[in-house]
């Protein structure tokens, strides 16, 4: 991999980003040993103890492991790696990956109405105040960012309702790998924002404490916009793989 000279200021987040971005385009593969703490130094120009603490940052992500006698080796990503991968490996080379961008969204129709159910069990009335507020924002945004914007904050408060540490952090990794590709998705997911009374359906059924029903409801509420994404992602995926026309 040609790695590239940093300076000291924030030196440890620039080398740690050159590695990730190392393991994750596959320059560096899984099982392969990276150079010692020296040559890594030397190669990108900064202090061993700098490259020490960049090497930590990755093993914490589950890039790579680290072991006395045998220095840092790469890790398989698929096994190792957690959510907060998601943003980094959805944009590669500043396009969109579709294979990435299918399973982000297969999680947000299987996660949304495991959390409806959650929320319908466990809303308290501040919870039901924040979730109505926020559609009532949405209910009058004008532009279809904004409606997108309104819209994960909406599920935000769902979540917050349904009072779950894992379905939170899932999400934040989700959303914060979605949000980059907002612009672009609006016009497809202009129906589903724009499903007020769908929204409107959902919140009383949680206000109810009718998990059944809140599932039901936010699977009708996600369905349409998954099943366009989906097409989307297979057009990509296929466009990928076609050669084009003249090559």
């Amino acid at each position: 991999m040609p790695f590239q000279p940093v300076t000291q200021q924030s030196a440890p987040e620039i080398v740690f980003d050159q590695i990730v971005e190392g393991v994750l385009s596959g320059d560096l593969a899984a099982g392969e040993a990276l150079p010692s703490e020296r040559e890594l130094a030397r190669m990108l120009g900064v202090s061993r103890p700098t490259v020490r603490e960049a090497l930590k940052r990755v093993a914490a992500s589950g890039l790579v492991t680290i072991r006395q006698g045998d220095g840092a080796r790469v890790q398989d990503i698929a096994r190792t790696g957690g959510l907060d991968l998601l943003p980094r490996l959805l944009i590669r080379g500043g396009a969109l990956v579709p294979s990435v961008a299918r399973s982000i969204v297969e999680a947000r129709a299987v996660v949304g109405p495991e959390v409806a159910r959650l929320a319908a069990q466990r809303a308290s009335d501040d919870h039901l105040v924040a979730i109505r507020s926020v559609l009532d924002r949405l209910a009058v945004e004008p532009e279809p960012v904004g409606q997108q914007v309104a819209a994960l904050e909406f599920w935000s408060a769902v979540i917050d309702a349904a009072d779950s540490i894992a379905f939170r952090l899932m999400y934040n990794s989700l959303r914060a790998a979605y949000e980059p590709a907002v612009p672009a998705l609006a016009g497809v997911l202009e129906p589903e924002v724009g499903n007020i009374e769908g929204y409107r359906a959902l919140v009383d059924t949680i206000a109810a404490h009718d998990p059944e029903r809140a599932e039901v409801a936010a699977r009708a509420l996600l369905e349409p916009a998954t099943s366009a994404l989906l097409a989307l992602c297979e057009a990509l995926e296929e466009a990928e793989t076609t050669p084009g026309e003249g090559h």
